[in-house]
């Protein structure tokens, strides 16, 4: 059974940094799609980073160049470093994945079959 466990969220301030990790355990990282969706308050969850079983990743324009995907396979871990946060991110991160080597990176909700239980990111003004 595949879990997925997201630590790293808190309390930044408007350009600050934080760095969001997802451990996932019962599948290999080499065999898996990994994307990050956020969901503000009363807003649909939104896809904005993945990365794929051979390290190709994709981001939202969004958030291009201030919030990074990594991979570490031997630790089964995936990081989201984001840096120069702004209020408007503040919302609950959830990391998801679903196994199988796919060339691309999909942006859809649906297309993921396990989902952590999410970690709240508040960024102040």
């Amino acid at each position: 059974q595949v879990r997925l466990v997201e630590s790293g969220g808190g309390l930044v301030q408007a350009g600050g940094s934080l760095r969001l990790s997802c451990l996932v355990s019962g599948r290999s990282l080499n065999d898996c799609t990994v994307g990050w969706f956020r969901q503000a308050a009363g807003k649909e969850r939104d896809f904005i980073v993945g990365v794929n079983w051979s390290g190709d990743s994709d981001s939202t324009d969004a958030v291009k160049g201030r919030l990074t995907i990594s991979k570490d396979n031997a630790r089964n871990t995936v990081s989201l470093q984001m840096n120069s946060l702004k209020p408007e991110e503040t919302a609950v991160y959830y990391c998801a994945a679903r196994m199988g080597r796919y060339r691309r990176v999909s942006r859809e909700k649906g297309f993921y079959t396990d989902w952590g239980q999410g970690t709240q990111v508040t960024v102040s003004s």
